[in-house]
């Protein structure tokens, strides 16, 4: 046996006492666990609620348990934290935090905001609590046609943080929103050209692509949508072959939910062939779950005025969805 397959065969093993441990004190603790599609294999198949965010959020608005462990970045530990207020939160490594919710700070947008005073401000769940509570209603890129549908059509409306889903959500709407400049690293890495050349290499591949990716890339894709429309149009679809624009986690979902086709990540704009991955997402993992739930910590803190601002537009959101 190689190196290389007693390495894996080990860490199969420890992985798979790390998961008999935390069934255990999941049970003992009354603790849930919600995961994102971007987090590694393991914890995908942990999780006992794995979606986007907007799932996430519904799950958490329903969450019996006394503890939440989120398996995920910051922002979504914090609305979690938002919607439960009384409830522990916990996130297994404090330094997940998110690109495009860096792209936006609170101070700055109080500036932004009050150049358009009359405008209503819809803000992409991807941003920080402080960006929330400056914001009338909140929307994920599963339900931002509906929210943005549900303003009337003589409102003004500031979008943030993501131009790209802004400027996709304008074309698609006819509104013209006010766009702050912000975006994912994770899908504004993926290289054009190097796309072009897998849909040659592919010709029978269909391309699909996240709202967050740049307007050029998604004039070329067969089908947008958010994560989990992405993942629900591979099972329903009758190709076989797929070019997939969006951050690689997912396609641990779309291989194991449709075995017989193949997955190809896009790849970004380096001289590698390397596909798109969040790096914050994947400071999550299994080891690092197990020791937040031993010691209920790092839990997900804030001030009560910034809970208690924040929780209205996430309410709204969850009305209309």
């Amino acid at each position: 046996m190689s190196i290389q397959n007693q390495f894996e065969q080990k860490k199969s093993k420890q992985n798979l006492e790390l998961l008999k441990r935390i069934q255990e004190l999941k049970k003992k603790k009354n603790a849930v666990i919600l995961a994102h599609y971007y987090q590694e294999d393991s914890i995908q198949e942990i999780a006992d609620f794995l979606g986007d965010s907007l799932y996430l959020a519904q799950q958490a608005a329903r969450v019996k348990e006394d503890i939440i462990i989120f398996a995920g970045v910051h922002f979504m530990a914090e609305t979690a934290k938002i919607i439960n207020p009384k409830k522990k939160v916990l996130l297994p490594d404090l330094k997940a935090g998110c690109s495009l919710a860096e792209s936006c700070p609170s101070k700055d947008f109080a500036i932004f905001k009050a150049k358009y005073p009359n405008a209503v401000v819809v803000s992409y769940i991807n941003c920080s609590a402080e960006i929330k509570t400056l914001s009338d209603i909140v929307c994920t890129s599963s339900n931002a046609k509906k929210i943005i549908n549900s303003i009337p059509k003589e409102k003004e409306i500031i979008f943030a943080p993501d131009k790209n889903l802004g400027a996709y959500l304008n074309k698609e709407t006819g509104r013209k929103m006010i766009l702050w400049e912000g975006s994912c690293v994770v899908h504004e890495a993926f290289s054009f050209e190097k796309i072009l050349d897998l849909i040659k290499k592919y010709p029978k591949a269909k391309f699909i692509a996240h709202p967050e990716s740049k307007s050029t890339i998604l004039e070329v894709a067969n089908f947008i949508g958010s994560t989990s429309a992405l993942l629900n149009f591979v099972k329903n679809d009758n190709a076989y072959q797929y070019i997939v624009a969006t951050e690689a986690g997912i396609l641990h979902q779309m291989q194991k939910h449709c075995p017989g086709k193949l997955f190809i990540p896009a790849p970004i704009d380096d001289d590698t062939c390397a596909c798109s991955e969040c790096a914050y997402m994947k400071l999550n993992t299994l080891e690092k779950l197990y020791n937040c739930l031993v010691n209920e910590k790092p839990e997900i803190n804030m001030n009560s005025d910034i809970l208690n601002a924040a929780r209205l537009p996430i309410e709204r959101m969850l009305e209309i969805s």
